[in-house]
């Protein structure tokens, strides 16, 4: 057994086959984990039926702020082991995910670890959308390093901390999802600002430590893919306030000024020789994403001046 708690936060009922999925996973690891703890998101009706259906798992209910990161920090509350570990609802992990992740912390300047997500589409991937945005669908994207490498913030469906680091850093419930509402941004905060307090240690990228990502049909469509994209241009003028410009745009200055036009130039290439011509919709794809990123971005930025500003982007209440 692994002294690792396993937490996997949910909200609604619509997602159930996946929780089960991902609950199945988590059973099936060839590396028992110390527990497994389902936070439920304000919903007791779900919470009552994790308990009928999972007795041997922990279900609690989110006694923090609703979203995202409020049900992280209740989860972190209740957990005992040594490496705190989330992972989505709808996701799944591959049978050694554990010891991969495990195998990574004997590095004691290791003290966070996230792996890789490869997007599960309900059908096929849609043509026209490119790979450097999976970020959109909550997965790994083209420009992510392939091999072990220290980053800047791990991708949350995905990624685990020692314990130590909650004693000083809770995630901050002013950004990121709440229920279905496609925010980004609190993933990075809370990495940031865990580098800021370890400053001797490094957030790792283990890209062996894989889960798979469901991507539900609603999440395949062009008007999700632009207001995921505007919606993270608001995430990260928050960000920016929070934690300066330098550490919250560090990573997404080499991903905008190389992976992004390369991304471009491949699609165009692809579809003029006709090796694949939907290239020059993927194209298309990450002009019109990157757009509405940074349309979101000067929005979010000019909101924050006014005075009627909140500092938060869900209306929660901030932890």
């Amino acid at each position: 057994m692994l002294d690792i708690s396993v937490i996997i936060c949910a909200y609604t009922d619509k997602r159930w086959d996946y929780l089960a999925a991902a609950v199945a996973s988590v059973q099936r690891q060839t590396k028992r984990p110390r527990e497994l703890i389902i936070v439920v998101d304000h919903n007791p009706a779900l919470l009552e039926r994790i308990q009928e259906r999972f007795p041997d798992v922990r279900a609690v209910a989110n006694s923090q702020p609703r979203g995202s990161s409020g049900a992280k920090n209740a989860g972190v509350a209740v957990a005992e082991g040594e490496i705190i570990l989330f992972l989505d609802d709808d996701a799944e992990a591959l049978p050694d995910w554990l010891e991969q992740i495990w195998a990574a912390y004997a590095d004691p300047k290791v003290i966070g670890v996230g792996g890789a997500l490869t997007a599960k589409w309900p059908d096929k991937r849609p043509a026209w959308f490119p790979v450097e945005f999976d970020w959109v669908v909550g997965c790994t994207y083209r420009g992510l390093p392939e091999v072990a490498t220290p980053v800047r913030n791990l991708i949350g469906a995905n990624m685990s901390f020692r314990r130590e680091v909650f004693e000083k850093v809770l995630l901050y419930s002013g950004i990121g999802h709440v229920g279905s509402r496609p925010f980004g941004g609190s993933d990075p905060d809370f990495c940031i600002r865990v580098g800021q307090a370890f400053p001797d240690h490094v957030l790792l990228h283990e890209p062996k430590a894989r889960v798979l990502h469901n991507v539900s049909q609603q999440r395949t469509t062009w008007g999700y893919f632009i207001t995921r994209c505007y919606n993270e241009g608001l995430s990260k003028s928050l960000l920016t306030r929070r934690v300066g410009s330098k550490a919250g745009l560090s990573s997404e200055r080499a991903y905008t000024l190389r992976t992004l036009p390369t991304g471009v130039l491949r699609g165009l290439a692809e579809a003029a020789t006709g090796l694949d011509r939907a290239g020059a919709r993927r194209a298309w794809a990450i002009v019109a994403g990157f757009s509405a990123t940074v349309w979101g971005y000067v929005v979010g930025s000019v909101r924050q001046r006014l005075p009627t500003y909140s500092g938060s982007l869900t209306g929660e209440v901030a932890a």
